[in-house]
């Protein structure tokens, strides 16, 4: 299947000869992979007719799948016309993709960074209008356009408050005092939301109003505001609303943590993962659904620096091992290894004991992706961030907890290298938008994710370079020392 990505590859596009040739050859070559087709949208294919034949395999593809071509391919779509009329023509006609879509754009029409040219943001306020027109041909498309708009206003408002209360001088508890003031006033339209609205975030369930007296505004620099809204069956969701940070990256990380878990689970692989949900509505604005958690950093605090003790806590039996119920205990490890593994292939940095989070039922998960593909503020850091408090919630490394751990690890990283293709092609994808750690090195960024995968060994000698890579993490002494460091600065911030 690939021989057609080496074939396209090998033509000299500026001889006309060769072209002809290679195009009368195209519409007879056996039907490539979803993979393939990303790859020839890729920044090295500008022949229009093969971009076309590449799009036409999309187009067989279903919805499922375009949740995350149509991610990465939302830089290329207003560059060519054959992707932007599939991909608005997919969007019309699926509630979930248009509202993804919907947004994506508004984002890109947003930025004004000195990387998106005037051009850039007319390219794709065309797509967005062409969308618009696109829906309004849709049975109940006048109905979703209204949906859009009202969704623009409800950002706005949150917005609105979000800068009000960031720049206000007043302390914390007056913040809180305030948003719950402004949840509660019916002018706002926030207490009452009538009729129900798919929430931008997850349009697969819609809101009908908030619940004023569940609002916080957090510690943190940028105040974030947590809002907790009620859904159309009277339960909550929570989320977190919060301006002046661009969460594109955040963003790509939690799609391709998504895509990840999806592959693993192909394959019967279920390793309990997490991946929130994060919306950027503008450039300097978004959404993150809020998950009930404690950091590591407070839940080593309040039970004496000790993980299994939380676990213990909230998960209670006698009967099994480590006094721990075994569906949460299972839970915890299994993780802790899918996350192991997708942090270190994305190369994620910056990692404490303070964006290392853990759920009751014990779901652990990673949290802020400002650092990827290697890079990382802090130094001598590890490739993977497996901590002593980590191990020591499986019962330390001589617990069969641990060494169920490690075999989680072997099978998730062998399965995610034989996707690794689709992977690649995405990231290569991504080189040209506007993502920060793509934009330092754009041509770099595939490379750095390819050499951990270690496509040049065998299946053994990948798994004995991941056992090392695990036997790295555990003796690292740095990132001890880093933690420690990191836990002074935060007790004397708060």
């Amino acid at each position: 299947m690939q021989a057609l990505t080496k074939f396209v590859k090998s033509v000299q596009w500026d001889n006309p000869v060769e072209v002809r040739q290679a195009l009368q050859i195209l519409p007879k070559w056996t039907a490539i992979d979803v993979d393939d087709a990303l790859e020839l949208l890729g920044p090295s294919t500008d022949n229009p007719i093969v971009r076309a034949y590449a799009v036409d395999r999309l187009r067989k593809s279903d919805d499922e799948a375009l949740k995350f071509e149509k991610a990465a391919a939302e830089d290329s779509a207003a560059q060519d016309s054959s992707l932007a009329r599939f991909l608005i023509s997919r969007a019309a006609n699926n509630l979930m993709l248009g509202n993804y879509l919907h947004w994506y754009l508004m984002v890109e029409c947003d930025d004004r960074s000195p990387t998106q040219g005037q051009e850039h943001r007319k390219l794709f306020a065309k797509v967005e209008y062409d969308f618009m027109i696109e829906l309004t041909k849709t049975p109940d498309g006048p109905e979703r356009r209204k949906t859009l708009l009202r969704q623009g206003e409800l950002i706005t408002v949150l917005s609105k408050i979000s800068k009000e209360l960031r720049f206000a001088r007043i302390d914390r508890p007056h913040k809180i005092e305030r948003l719950k003031k402004f949840l509660a006033d019916p002018s706002n339209e926030l207490i009452k939301i009538e009729p129900p609205l798919p929430l931008p975030l997850d349009p697969s369930v819609s809101i009908t109003g908030c619940f004023p007296d569940a609002a916080n505004v957090f510690k943190s620099t940028l105040n974030p505001l947590l809002i907790t809204f009620k859904l159309t069956d009277g339960t909550k969701y929570p989320l977190i609303f919060k301006t002046g940070d661009d969460l594109r990256q955040d963003q790509l990380v939690i799609q391709i943590i998504t895509l990840m878990d999806r592959l693993l689970r192909k394959e019967n692989l279920d390793l309990k993962l997490t991946p929130y949900r994060i919306l950027a509505t503008s450039t300097s604005a978004g959404a993150v659904q809020f998950v009930p958690s404690m950091s590591l950093a407070a839940a080593v605090a309040k039970y004496k620096g000790s993980l299994l003790a939380y676990l213990r806590d909230n998960n209670p039996d006698r009967q099994a091992p480590l006094g721990v119920r075994k569906e949460a205990m299972d839970t915890y490890v299994k993780s802790c290894a899918g996350y192991c593994v997708i942090t270190y292939l994305l190369g994620v940095g910056d990692r404490h004991l303070d964006n290392l989070l853990l759920a009751p039922d014990g779901h652990f998960f990673h949290a802020d992706f400002g650092y990827i593909l290697g890079r990382d503020p802090k130094p001598f850091a590890p490739l993977m961030k497996l901590c002593r408090e980590m191990i020591e919630g499986m019962g330390g490394t001589g617990s069969s907890q641990y060494a169920q751990f490690k075999q989680h690890c072997f099978t998730a990283y062998t399965t995610l290298r034989k996707s690794a293709n689709l992977i690649l092609n995405l990231f290569a994808l991504m080189q040209d938008a506007n993502v920060p750690d793509i934009r330092i090195e754009p041509d770099k960024a595939v490379l750095k994710v390819r050499e951990r995968f270690c496509l040049e060994l065998s299946e053994e000698d990948a798994i004995r370079h991941f056992e090392a890579l695990i036997q790295d993490s555990v003796g690292a002494i740095m990132p001890v020392v880093i933690d420690r460091l990191h836990g002074f600065v935060q007790h004397f911030r708060a």
